[in-house]
């Protein structure tokens, strides 16, 4: 199985299998903790062991509170839902709201800071970074926060605010703020974020190499750098054909 940054998990195909062949509630709870599980192990390569995975990734810890705090604010016990996300938010420096809707297999890397909104919905096989804000940018009480698509990459400090709606596989890059909704498959960066196309921005996310990431301000500069660099060559031409044209007009009229 192919995942949706190109690595090859047979370990995360099995754990998937067993997900959608669980019957009864504690097998599947089971099957989606060790899916969990195999998902750190596909998308960090600093992990070691299932042991150091259980008790040392507060990410994972996250997601698993957060799904008690919402199977309870579902079920219209919103204070214990919202104290025990204060709980989630105290014991791991990450903010999700338990009315926040999470797919499957999301994994969040670090996640200090990381603030996920009420009305937030994220996909499959998400990829999130620490810093991380999915903000509400409305006093309704409406939908109000983003909509994240499946195998979307949001990267450091990257902030999406109002209810907007990132495409499937699209990436986020380091830093950027996104205030419109974002097509599939496309690469953002900047602030305001812009979507650009160029040449390594794919690769760059397929190996995690933020910091490769095209910079549409930058190229825009230097193509009018470069645009400058040609206009000057060229009156420089000029200026040396006009200087021989009248050296041979002065070397007639003497002649």
């Amino acid at each position: 199985m192919v995942e949706c940054n190109g690595v090859e998990s047979p370990n995360l195909e099995y754990a998937q299998e067993r997900v959608s062949r669980s019957r009864g509630i504690l097998p599947r709870m089971f099957a989606l903790l060790r899916e969990d599980i195999e998902t750190v192990f596909t998308k960090d390569p600093a992990a070691k062991s299932t042991l150091e995975v259980l008790f040392l990734y507060p990410g994972l810890h996250a997601i698993w509170i957060h799904r008690t705090a919402h199977l309870l604010w579902e079920r219209n016990w919103l204070f214990l839902g919202r104290l025990l996300s204060h709980i989630n938010r105290f014991l791991t420096g990450i903010e999700i709201h338990p009315g926040a809707k999470i797919g499957r297999r999301l994994f969040i890397d670090h996640g200090m800071g990381i603030v996920i909104g009420e009305t937030t919905e994220i996909g499959d096989d998400v990829l999130m970074y620490k810093g991380v804000v999915l903000g509400g940018t409305s006093l309704k009480k409406t939908k109000r926060h983003p909509t994240i698509g499946d195998c979307v990459v949001l990267g450091s400090d990257a902030i999406v605010l109002g209810p907007v709606t990132i495409g499937e596989h699209a990436k986020i890059g380091s830093g950027s703020v996104v205030v419109k909704p974002v097509p599939p498959g496309a690469t953002v960066v900047g602030v305001p974020g812009r979507v650009v196309k160029g040449e390594g921005a794919e690769e760059a996310f397929m190996t995690l190499e933020h910091g490769k990431l095209p910079d549409p301000l930058v190229e825009a500069i230097n193509g009018l750098a470069s645009k400058v660099a040609t206009l000057e060559e060229r009156v420089h031409e000029l200026e040396n054909a006009l200087a021989s044209q009248e050296r041979a007009t002065e070397q007639e009229s003497e002649a």
